[in-house]
């Protein structure tokens, strides 16, 4: 970490500078084993420091949690744990998060009330966890818990993102192998067409047709595809929007399924940790809904928890929605009529990772050879569009 400082010299002489150092008291010592009275030290507010400051990502909170998890368990006070694992700490970011955390402990804050000054990434689950910990005097357990929790959720993210990724990178190389098709290799055969004055077959006029609109309007193409980007990331910030694209989402053929999945494996998983480590229903399932990530998800644990609050019971709610499978609903309704609903979610939520695991092997078994005859119809489209006329010509010879 970068520190700027401000230093008297033995013969008076007034200095400013910048040191690495651990913290603020390393810099200190530093400073004074090299002679100097120190006036001033503080953090370095460099401006392009945070734009070019290392991320901190999930694994290093997963880490930095088992860490804390393990040193707690065996004794170590939680500011003397997080003094030593700042020290350590390699990655700045995450070095400066520790220190602070470090501080606001040592200041008398309860640990969860110190996350709560990082929300970018420590987020409501997390700090209800740790709350619930400290009410019950176990953080140790509690952290190893929530890591536990977090490598789930990492797991099922990268899952889900390696499906996607093989039919993203074949939708880009096809639009790609399109464009480059309609706007280089056709254009050279249009003229020699054109000259020879004989009735083009329809598949030729078609393709000449979207070529000569992609070469002399490409400016309407490109802010068409600006304005879509736009239009995107606009309705995804508006209630109206997320419903329209959440709904598309989880009803999508072959995807939905995976969605939905994802999307009930990630609520259920996390009602069940939140009820095992002593969390009241109701912040439960408003936390349950929050990380659903899905509008329509949300809505219905919003309803859930407005239902439970008159009285109802979760699987009385949840019945007939054709957001959660049947199945489901009987577990739930089980759980509660055997008190055991926190360990019922628990499995249930191990069987939903293991069902969304099973989706995104049917999932890729199905979209790539899809995406393949996709593919292969375009370009061979556009290669028969261009031997067609060819045939005629020769014929004509």
């Amino acid at each position: 970490m970068t520190y700027a400082y401000r230093v008297r010299d033995p013969l008076g002489n007034i200095f400013d500078g910048t040191i690495q150092a651990l913290n603020v008291d390393d810099a200190a010592q530093q400073l004074r084993s090299d002679g100097f009275q120190v006036l001033e030290i503080d953090e370095d507010s460099d401006p392009f420091g945070a734009l070019f400051a290392r991320r901190i990502t999930k694994k290093d909170l997963i880490f930095v949690t088992s860490q804390l998890a393990i040193m707690v368990d065996t004794g170590v006070t939680l500011s003397a744990a997080l003094a030593g694992m700042s020290e350590q700490e390699q990655n700045p970011s995450l070095r400066k998060v520790l220190e602070e955390l470090r501080q606001s402990v040592e200041e008398g804050e309860d640990f969860s009330t110190a996350l709560s000054h990082h929300p970018k990434l420590f987020d409501k689950t997390f700090i209800a966890l740790v709350r619930a910990s400290e009410a019950a005097g176990d953080m140790g357990g509690m952290l190893e818990r929530i890591a536990g929790y977090m490598r789930a959720e990492v797991d099922t993210v990268g899952k889900v993102r390696a499906a996607m990724a093989y039919p993203a990178v074949m939708m880009f190389m096809a639009i790609g192998v399109t464009i480059f098709l309609l706007t280089y290799i056709l254009p050279k055969f249009t003229p020699i067409f054109r000259s020879r004055g004989t009735e083009l077959p329809t598949p030729t006029k078609v393709m000449m047709g979207i070529s000569d609109a992609l070469l002399d309007h490409w400016y309407f193409w490109v802010a068409g595809l600006v304005l879509a980007i736009a239009a995107y990331l606009f309705g995804r910030r508006t209630d109206a929007g997320r419903r329209i694209l959440d709904t598309t989402k989880i009803h999508l053929p072959i995807l939905g399924s995976l969605f939905r999945k994802v999307t009930i494996s990630r609520s259920i998983r996390t009602l069940g940790t939140m009820l095992a480590s002593g969390v009241p229903m109701l912040d439960s399932l408003k936390l349950c809904g929050e990380v659903s990530g899905n509008y329509q998800y949300e809505s219905l644990w919003a309803k859930v928890r407005d239902e439970v609050t008159g009285g109802r019971r979760i699987c009385e709610v949840l019945k007939g929605t054709p957001l959660i499978p049947p199945v489901l609903v009987q577990m739930i309704a089980s759980g509660e009529e055997t008190g055991k609903l926190d360990l019922v979610l628990e499995r249930v939520s191990s069987y939903y990772d293991r069902e969304v695991e099973m989706a995104v092997k049917t999932a890729t078994s199905l979209i790539e050879p899809i995406m393949i005859a996709g593919m292969g119809f375009v370009v061979g489209g556009i290669g028969m569009a261009l031997l067609l006329p060819i045939f005629s010509l020769s014929r004509q010879t």
